[in-house]
């Protein structure tokens, strides 16, 4: 079972044991026990009791002077039976360290004292004369306190990192890779499914990989997740202060990757050590079942709340709106499928008018992630993601933005019945777009001289004067592209996705089925205006 319990140490950034003996103001000195590496320090406490047990919450280093000493032991030649109940309350209690103060009681450290913290493990500090104890308190929270500033400065850092790795065209790559790097490990979504989706880091080894796989399922909803030995996963619950984990596996209590009881539900997050590596899972969203899972070498004071930034990040990029709004499109999307017009089925979308974008990242092909993204930061959420290029449906009070890494080209606003049309305008703006390297080219909405000419008849022009070239949709795109570009062969080239001697050859067979002269500026402004009409 996970071990809900609460912290066994208060919710402070430990001190190292280490940084405390390099303060030459205490010039304290350790005698005995283990070495000091790795050894935190949550508190300083005072105590005279010859049974701390009751008074110590854990991670504490104990002071005192020896005062709780019985003389009667000292004279009956017992005062190593004592030391080893005392030494061994401490231990029990999760104490990390006892300091022991010379004077006025004792001159020396007891040799009994030191045998017993010896055979215990616990480090045994010997505290000068001249070093009062409340100073060394003070110096455990003055060290307390910088280490809270230096979490909280890493904290900020890591969230505005995760923030615009969240705008990037690839955002949850990015922000798994910016919270891989945060940590020092390896983090990596996991589906509904408990596939790994996505990974970033330096990957842990097979055995660590393998648990946290299964951890997923402590958090994901699942009537029978998946089970594996190993040890004992801790769970916290969602605005449980950090702490260190304090499961470990035992003969009474046998640790399991099950999931809660079904009548319970599913953990926030969850935690695990295996093979020396801190594992830890966090549940995106409102029950998707995506989780994130994250896998480092040791885990530092901030770690919680920076992958904590990350999954909120995550479920906001993976969610599923599942609002008036998603209720509407997902009724849209029936009626079309059962015959409805399109046009009839557009009210439930909300706006009467609408703006077509597509969208092309730089430099690689879209993905579905990327596509959400960029439809969240567009306002909405009517996205397709076809081969090479993103299409959104954006209503025409939402002006797009240039968006970090993407081209875009917008269409004009129209009503639903033209959504067609606009979306050609809006291929033929991203065409531009991509040619000329501008980050958002809109269609042009200005009066023109088209007005001038009623439709029917401009359309009849078209088809007369492009009926040499119509029949080839290549030919017909070509020139359409290569006069939108005032003729630049590279331009047109990029727009097209061909090579420059591919255009050369197209505008040469236009003009000649055309029988035109194209380097004619009149017959260029001809063409365009056919053009805009076919």
């Amino acid at each position: 079972m996970p071990d809900t319990s609460a912290p066994a140490v208060p919710p402070t950034p430990p001190v190292p044991l280490t940084a405390l003996l390099a303060r030459e103001d205490l010039a304290l000195r350790q005698i005995a026990g283990p070495a000091a590496d790795g050894v935190v320090i949550h508190w300083a406490h005072t105590s005279e009791m010859a049974d701390p047990y009751p008074y110590l919450l854990g991670g504490e280093l104990l002071l005192s002077a020896g005062v709780h000493v019985p003389e009667a032991a000292d004279r009956a030649g017992t005062l190593g039976e004592y030391f080893d109940g005392y030494v061994s309350r401490i231990v029990a209690a999760g104490g990390a360290a006892l300091g022991f103060g010379l004077a006025p009681v004792h001159d020396t450290v007891p040799r009994t004292l030191v045998e017993a913290c010896e055979a215990h493990g616990l480090p045994l500090l010997e505290v000068p004369p001249q070093t009062t104890f409340s100073g060394v308190a003070r110096a455990v929270w003055q060290l307390m306190a910088q280490a809270r500033l230096a979490e909280l400065r890493r904290v900020t850092e890591a969230q505005q990192s995760l923030a615009a790795a969240a705008s990037r065209p690839d955002p949850v790559p990015s922000v798994l890779r910016q919270l891989a790097q945060r940590v020092g490990g390896w983090a990596a979504l996991y589906g509904p499914d408990g596939a790994e989706i996505a990974g970033a880091g330096r990957a842990p080894g097979d055995e660590a990989r393998q648990a946290l796989t299964v951890l997923t399922g402590v958090v994901r909803p699942s009537p029978t997740p998946p089970h594996t030995p190993g040890t004992g996963p801790a769970t916290d619950r969602p605005g449980a202060p950090e702490g260190p984990t304090t499961s470990r596996p035992s003969a009474d209590r046998p640790s399991t990757g099950h999931g809660p009881p079904a009548d319970r539900p599913a953990p926030a997050s969850a935690t695990d050590t295996v093979a020396g590596t801190r594992l830890a899972a966090y549940a995106l969203g409102a029950g998707q079942g995506f989780v994130l899972g994250v896998a480092a070498p040791r885990r530092e004071p901030g770690d919680h709340t920076i992958a904590s930034v990350a999954a909120v990040l995550l479920s906001l990029l993976t969610g599923e709106h599942q609002s008036g709004a998603g209720a509407a499109r997902a009724a849209a999307l029936v009626r079309l499928l059962l015959g409805v017009p399109p046009a009839d089925v557009a009210p439930l979308l909300g706006a009467e008018s609408w703006l077509v974008v597509h969208a092309r990242p730089e430099g690689r092909p879209p993905d579905a992630m990327a596509a959400s993204a960029l439809g969240a930061a567009l306002g909405s959420a009517l996205v397709d993601l076809a081969k090479d290029v993103v299409r959104v449906l954006v209503p025409a009070d939402r002006a797009p933005a240039p968006q970090p890494g993407w081209l875009l080209g917008v269409s004009a606003a129209v009503p639903p019945p033209q959504w067609p049309s606009a979306d050609t305008q809006a291929a033929r703006a991203l065409a531009r777009a991509r040619a000329t390297r501008t980050a958002l080219v809109r269609h042009g909405t200005r009066p023109s001289l088209d007005g001038l000419v009623p439709s029917r008849e401009a359309e009849a022009y078209a088809r007369a004067v492009l009926a040499p070239v119509s029949a080839v949709p290549a030919l017909a795109e070509t020139l359409r592209t290569w006069l939108s570009l005032h003729g630049s062969w590279d331009r047109t080239a990029v727009a097209l996705s061909v090579h420059r001697n591919t255009v050369r050859q197209r505008i040469a067979r236009c003009a000649a089925l055309l029988d035109a002269d194209l380097d004619d500026p009149d017959v260029r402004m001809e063409l365009w205006f056919a053009l805009k009409h076919l």
